[in-house]
């Protein structure tokens, strides 16, 4: 559960912070702009936080620019229009308004700029008194998030397709230490391209929350938009991962790409 506006001096500076208008990092009108809309659940904050110093050197090496939100009530047609790339980090599809969820579904279905969902983008189901969103389900593949691994396990993460320009550089199989593995009412194979899945055998320790085929990595081939979802995204060690972070560069580059040279215009 997402964590509440703060009413302190404390809440002031995450304001300040988190700004959707401020530009983190990057040099001014080179490379491309993205847009984080990011989760500040008591859960996901230790990720989130070590995400944004990730990205923001990221940013200064790739010389692009990045702002952030907390809440998706700022998005509209025009609001995106400013940015090549959106990525949802952790923050999950649902509390967003119609306008909201509009705009987002004309991005995505246009090609208007790239996507990248990390780990939380797939909490797809009924909670916090709001339905679940049946088009960010069928972006997805299909799916509704039906368990986890509440105690968290080590696994092998096993690519799929090491042809793929998000998948450059990483390795055939790699451990990720330490995460939830969400499973889903059913695999969404069928409706996307997977990248990478989750040896679920090679759990440690072992759990009995496993879905069979279960992809971690996928693009959805569907929409204009380049898009891609990764899963492992609960613990903020995953940026010392150097498979993960050549995962994460890749999927930035790639996503945003097909719109750089569009919103240079």
């Amino acid at each position: 559960m997402r964590a509440m506006p703060i009413p302190s001096i404390l809440g002031f500076y995450l304001c300040l912070i988190f700004s959707p208008t401020l530009v983190a990092v990057g040099q001014q009108n080179t490379g491309f702009k993205v847009i984080v809309l990011a989760e500040l659940g008591d859960q996901h904050r230790p990720y989130v936080d070590a995400a944004k110093i990730w990205l923001r050197d990221e940013a200064i090496k790739g010389s692009f620019t990045i702002d952030y939100i907390v809440s998706p009530d700022s998005i509209t047609d025009l609001f995106l229009s400013k940015y090549q790339l959106f990525i949802q980090l952790n923050f999950p599809p649902y509390g967003w308004s119609d306008a909201a969820k509009g705009a987002f579904e004309r991005y995505v279905e246009e090609g208007r700029g790239g996507w990248i969902g990390i780990h939380h983008a797939t909490l797809l189901g009924d909670f916090n008194g709001y339905t679940m969103w049946p088009w960010f389900s069928e972006f997805m593949g299909g799916i509704r998030f039906t368990n986890y691994i509440p105690g968290f396990a080590s696994a092998k993460v096993v690519a799929e397709d090491n042809r793929h320009p998000c998948m450059k550089n990483v390795p055939s199989g790699f451990l990720v230490e330490k995460d939830e593995w969400y499973t889903y009412d059913n695999s969404p194979r069928p409706n996307v391209h997977v990248l990478a899945s989750v040896e679920e055998s090679s759990y440690s320790p072992d759990s009995n929350i496993k879905m069979g085929d279960h992809p971690v990595v996928w693009i959805n081939e569907q929409y204009k938009a380049r898009n891609i979802y990764i899963f492992m995204g609960h613990d903020p060690g995953l940026f010392k991962n150097t498979s993960y972070s050549t995962l994460l560069r890749n999927a930035i580059t790639w996503a945003a790409s097909a719109n750089v040279r569009k919103g240079q215009k």
